[in-house]
Formats: C-alpha cells, sequence, structure tokens
C-alpha cells in the first residue's frame, strides 16, 4: 500500500512504532520520505533526537561509548555515578531496547527516595527481557520502590529474572506488595532483602501468605519452587518469623532452598535453631549479598596462606618475587 493512500494519523502511527531511542535511524529514515512526512514527522523527530543523545549520555556513565554497545550489553553497572531520578526513569524506558541485558547492577544513592520508583513504573510488558540478574542497592528502595516493582513484574517486565538484591528502606509493607509477584516468577532461584528494615510480617507474606479476604483472587500457589538461597541477615526477623520460616519448609514449601542467612536478626538462638532444623540440608553462615561491607574470612585466610608460602620460599632461598 502506496503511504499516499495512508492518513497522516496511519503515517504517524508507523513512525511511533520504529522509533527506537538507541537505534533512531530506520524511523528517521521514514520520517524523511517526502516533505509530507517531514512535516508530520518534524516534532517527534526532535524528541527522538533529543532521547537519543539523553541515552548516549546515560551510556557512557555506564562505560558504553555509543548507543550501539548500550545495546548490544549483556552486563550494566552503575556505581555511585551521580544518577538522577530522571536518569533511572530514561534507564526504565530502555527496558524494551536493551534486548541483550542479561546483568543490571544499580547503586545510585543520588537518585533519593523517588529514584527506584520511577525506574519500575517506566517498566513496560516485556522489558528487560534477557536480565537473571537485578542488584537495586545502596539506594532508598524503600516501600514505594518494592510496591512500583511488584507492578513492573505483573506487567510482565523482568520474565527471566533469577536473582534479586534489594537494598535499604524495604519494610514490611514494602514486602507485603512485592511477594506476590515473587512467587509468581517461576525461575526466581536468589533473593537477597538483607540489611532492610522488613520484619516478621513481610517474611509471613513472602513464604506463608495467609488467605485472602472474601471474594479476592487466590494467591499464587507453588510459589518460589526454584528458591535456591535467601538472605535475611540484619533484617528486623524476630521468633515469630521464623516460626512461620520453619513451618513453611516443615510443609514442604521452598523445596530447593540450600542457603538461608539469618546473621544479626532479633530472633533467639532457639528460634533460628528451629528453622534449619527443619530443613537439615540447610546451609547458613555469611551473607553472601553483593551489598556486604566487609570482605570474606576465606579470602582473608587465602592471602595469609600465600604470605607464608612466599615468606617460606624467601627462607629457602628461591627466586625472590615481587611484593604486592
Amino acid at each position: 500500500m502506496a503511504l499516499a493512500a495512508l492518513s497522516g494519523d496511519e503515517q504517524l502511527v508507523i513512525f511511533v512504532q520504529l522509533c527506537n531511542v538507541l537505534d533512531p535511524g530506520v524511523a528517521v529514515a521514514f520520517g524523511s520520505v517526502n516533505s509530507e512526512l517531514r512535516e508530520l514527522t518534524q516534532a517527534p523527530r526532535q524528541q527522538l533526537q533529543a532521547d537519543h543523545q539523553a541515552a548516549a549520555a546515560l551510556g557512557r556513565k555506564a562505560g558504553k561509548r555509543s548507543c550501539k554497545e548500550l545495546r548490544k550489553a549483556k552486563d550494566v553497572a552503575l556505581y555511585g555515578k551521580g544518577l538522577s531520578s530522571d536518569d533511572l526513569a530514561l534507564l526504565g524506558t530502555l527496558g524494551s531496547v536493551l534486548p541483550a541485558l542479561e546483568e543490571l547492577h544499580l547503586c545510585e544513592p543520588a537518585a533519593g527516595p523517588d529514584g527506584v520508583p520511577r525506574l519500575a513504573e517506566k517498566l513496560r510488558a516485556g522489558a528487560l527481557p534477557a536480565v537473571t540478574v537485578l542488584q537495586l542497592i545502596g539506594k532508598h528502595v524503600g516501600d514505594a520502590g518494592a510496591s512500583a516493582l511488584a507492578a513492573s513484574l505483573g506487567r510482565g517486565a523482568l520474565p527471566q529474572l533469577k536473582t534479586l538484591d534489594l537494598g535499604t528502606a524495604l519494610g514490611d509493607a514494602g514486602l507485603v506488595a512485592l511477594a506476590p509477584a515473587l512467587r509468581r516468577r517461576p525461575a526466581l532461584e536468589d533473593l537477597y532483602l538483607g540489611y532492610n528494615p522488613l520484619g516478621d510480617e513481610g517474611l509471613a507474606a513472602l513464604v506463608a501468605p495467609p488467605p485472602p479476604p472474601a471474594g479476592a483472587p487466590p494467591p499464587p500457589t507453588g510459589g518460589l519452587a526454584k528458591l535456591k538461597a535467601l538472605d535475611l541477615s540484619y533484617t528486623q526477623v524476630a521468633d515469630a518469623g521464623c516460626a512461620a520460616l520453619a513451618a513453611a519448609l516443615d510443609s514442604g514449601a521452598l523445596p530447593t532452598l540450600k542457603v538461608l542467612f539469618l546473621d544479626g536478626i532479633p530472633a533467639s538462638a532457639a528460634a533460628k535453631a528451629a528453622v534449619y532444623e527443619a530443613r537439615a540440608s540447610l546451609a547458613g553462615g555469611d551473607s553472601e549479598s553483593e551489598h556486604e561491607e566487609s570482605g570474606s574470612e576465606e579470602e582473608e585466610g587465602e592471602e595469609e596462606s600465600a604470605e607464608e608460602e612466599d615468606e617460606g620460599a624467601d627462607a629457602a632461598g628461591e627466586e625472590e618475587g615481587e611484593g604486592l
């Protein structure tokens, strides 16, 4: 069908469908086919150019030299780049044009409490289709951010999510809002919630949701079937939360859970022991969440062993190596 046979509105719809902030060439070429289209698409082409420049600037902060490189990136890490909430909203908008991205790591305190909500609000159905690891730390995720993330998951964003690491200020209300969406993620394997003020109510919603009110749809069943690691260290989980978790494990929930971190929580030693007794195969220990501040003792031990080996080699008269 010739373009001339289409109305201006129909041509404009085609132009919008062709728009890709990271790859605007096709849309620009279409909008320049004739004088009528050039006039019709002048304003949206200017907006597309401005959005492309903003995306390129964001990509440079992530170490990507061009929009093409950003579009093909499998791992994006933004740590302390001074991103604003507007930047995170733009990143959310780009979620639909980042088909190769597998890991997204964000630690941007400067974005403030609006950062995560604005990021999540822009994640539409099918956004970030290949992302398996999402890390949002060092920022105010908060209950609003958790609710917005729950809504984006409900829309179908992040369909392949396997590892979720959420940073500070996530309370019971946020986890209660997020829990149903997490329980619907069939691929979720690792959930890091340490160092958040969440407590018994939030944990119960995650592992043992209560019956819904009369007339409400039933909660998702069989949730978290592939979860292997759960980090609750330095949260406010107390004896009641541990009891709910132990009961869930006894009932056969979380069938693949192998690693559980309960360090630094206010629950009694007996309550924590009951959780590990509920499933003999559970391993615990120091949290391995990426937002921990200290290095592992194992790494320190390896460094000390290496130093001792170097000293022994010097004493034996072996060739002297360079000091680290």
